[in-house]
């Protein structure tokens, strides 16, 4: 999955848990569950970059940085910092896109899961309805 549509989707299960430790534990499994589905990938670095971190920007700006989505968020597109900090390499191997093996190519669109991502940044990023 592209890095746009991780942090989405780690957002929408932030918030739909309610929970900032849940969103934080799920992140992580939501990435590897991502990379699981076949998909195509954006070739752009910068963009890969500068598209992630718009949408966590997004959701700090609108929610905070402690609120559920916004942990969920950075929890779930965290795992693809190994592709650009070293250090996050232990043995010079990735952790979550080598040993696991769980990243696959297909024919998931890129610019459709970038759709995909703006739409559910938009809906978390509105106001939110009180309840009652």
């Amino acid at each position: 999955m592209i890095v746009a549509l991780h942090v989405a989707t780690g957002a929408a299960a932030g918030a739909a848990s309610g929970s900032r430790r849940a969103a934080v534990l799920l992140g992580p499994i939501l990435h590897l569950a991502g990379d699981r589905l076949p998909h195509q990938d954006i070739r752009s670095r910068r963009f890969e970059i500068g598209s992630g971190l718009a949408g966590v920007l997004l959701l700090t700006a609108r929610r905070g940085p402690l609120d559920p989505a916004t942990l969920g968020a950075v929890a779930s597109s965290a795992p693809d910092l190994e592709h650009v900090l070293p250090f996050l390499r232990p043995g010079g191997r990735k952790l979550f896109h080598d040993r696991l093996g769980w990243h696959h190519s297909g024919r998931f669109p890129a610019a459709l899961q970038l759709l995909l991502a703006g739409a559910i940044l938009v809906a978390l990023s509105g106001p939110r309805r009180r309840a009652g």
